[in-house]
C-alpha cells in the first residue's frame, strides 16, 4: 500500500534540503577571451591571471576562458564585454584608439604599475574606460613592454645615425602609424594571424612587435633585423562587464581586484623574463641588431613619445593634462 505519510515525509525533506542549497551562494562563473591566439604568449601569460583567480577564489569565483580571435574577431571584443556577450577580456587597448584617444597615455607610460595606482592614474582610466566603453578596466597588463621594427631587408641609417625607412611597408597599428611615417615608412593594419603569410609572400617588409612574442608565429624566419631601442609602453588591458562586476560578492570583487593588482607585477616580471630568453634566441638564430646611440638614439624615442602624446593632445581631450601628470615622468 502507498505510504502518504511517507510521501510527505520525503517531499519536507526534499524541500528543506532546496532551501539550504539555496542558501548557500554559487560560485560566479565570468566568461573571458582574449585578442590573441591561444599559443601566443600574450594568452598564455592570461591564463595564470585567470588561474590566479581560480584558485584563490575556489567557490567564490571562477573565470573560465572560451578562446581568443576565433570567437570573437579582436575589434568587436570591447564591445562584447560592454553588451555583456562576454564577461571579461584581455587584449590590446589600442584597438579602439578613435574611440577613446586617451589610451595613447598608455601607449606614452613612463610609470610602473605601483606609481598609477598610487597616484591615481589607474581611478582616473578606470573613469575614462567607463565612459568611452562603459566597461570596467581592471588592470593594465604587461607594463615596461616595449615595441621594435623588425624587418626583412637592412634599414638605412644615414651618416647623422638616424633612421631611415623610406617606402619600407610595415605591418602596423594605430599605435605606432605616425612614428613610423616619421620615418618615411608605409604603415599596413595587417591581423595578427595573416602577419606569417605576409611575410612570406612580401606584401610588406617589416613588422611593429615586441621581443616577446615574435617567435611564436614562425615570424623570425623573415625577419633579419631589429631596431634597438625599444620604444612606448604596453597598451594591453584587462576589461570587464561592469553590471557583471556590480553583480558580484564583495567577497569575490576583493578577490579580483587583489588578483588584478598582483597580475600587474607578476606580468610585468615574466614579461622581462620572456624578452630576455628571447631576446637571446633571435641573436643566436642571426637576426641583427641594430642598436642606436647618442643622439640618434635620444630623437628616436623622443620622436616615438612625442607621436603618442602629441595625437592625445590633438584629440582635445579634457584628461590631457592630468594623465600627462600621472603616466609621464
Amino acid at each position: 500500500m502507498f505510504n502518504t505519510e511517507r510521501l510527505r515525509g520525503v517531499l519536507a525533506a526534499t524541500a528543506l534540503g532546496l532551501l539550504g542549497a539555496t542558501s548557500v551562494q554559487a560560485e560566479d562563473v565570468l566568461r573571458a577571451v582574449t585578442a590573441f591566439p591561444t599559443p601566443m604568449f600574450w594568452s598564455q601569460d592570461f591564463a595564470k591571471f585567470a588561474e590566479a583567480v581560480n584558485e584563490k577564489g575556489k567557490g567564490v569565483i571562477r573565470i573560465d576562458i572560451v578562446g581568443g580571435p576565433e570567437v570573437i574577431p579582436p575589434p568587436q571584443q570591447m564591445d562584447a564585454v560592454s553588451r555583456g556577450v562576454i564577461d571579461m577580456q584581455y587584449g590590446p587597448a589600442t584597438y579602439h584608439l578613435g574611440t577613446a584617444p586617451e589610451i595613447d597615455a598608455l601607449v606614452g607610460s613612463t610609470v610602473t604599475p605601483e606609481t598609477f595606482r598610487s597616484n591615481g592614474g589607474l581611478e582616473l582610466m578606470q573613469k575614462i574606460f567607463g565612459e568611452r566603453f562603459n566597461v570596467r578596466l581592471m588592470a593594465m597588463a604587461q607594463s615596461g613592454l616595449q615595441f621594435h621594427v623588425w624587418t626583412v631587408d637592412q634599414p638605412t641609417i644615414g651618416e647623422d645615425g638616424k633612421v631611415d625607412l623610406k617606402g619600407m611597408r610595415l605591418r602596423s597599428q594605430p599605435i605606432y602609424n605616425a612614428f613610423f611615417e616619421s620615418m618615411n615608412a608605409v604603415p599596413m593594419s595587417v591581423p595578427v594571424p595573416d602577419v606569417y603569410t605576409g611575410l612570406e609572400r612580401h606584401t610588406f617588409e617589416g613588422i611593429g612587435w615586441p621581443v616577446a612574442g615574435v617567435m611564436d608565429f614562425s615570424w623570425d624566419e623573415f625577419l633579419k633585423y631589429r631596431i634597438d631601442p625599444g620604444f612606448f609602453n604596453s597598451d594591453l588591458v584587462v576589461v570587464m562587464n561592469p553590471a557583471k562586476y556590480d553583480g558580484l560578492s564583495d567577497e569575490a570583487k576583493a578577490i579580483l581586484d587583489e588578483v588584478a593588482a598582483e597580475y600587474e607585477i607578476g606580468s610585468r616580471d615574466r614579461l622581462a623574463q620572456t624578452t630576455a630568453d628571447t631576446d637571446k634566441a633571435v641573436r643566436e638564430k642571426g637576426i641583427e641588431i641594430i642598436t642606436l646611440e647618442g643622439d640618434a638614439a635620444k630623437a628616436y624615442l623622443d620622436t616615438a613619445f612625442d607621436s603618442a602624446w602629441s595625437r592625445l593632445k590633438a584629440s582635445g581631450s579634457p584628461y590631457y593634462d592630468e594623465l600627462r601628470e600621472k603616466f609621464y615622468k
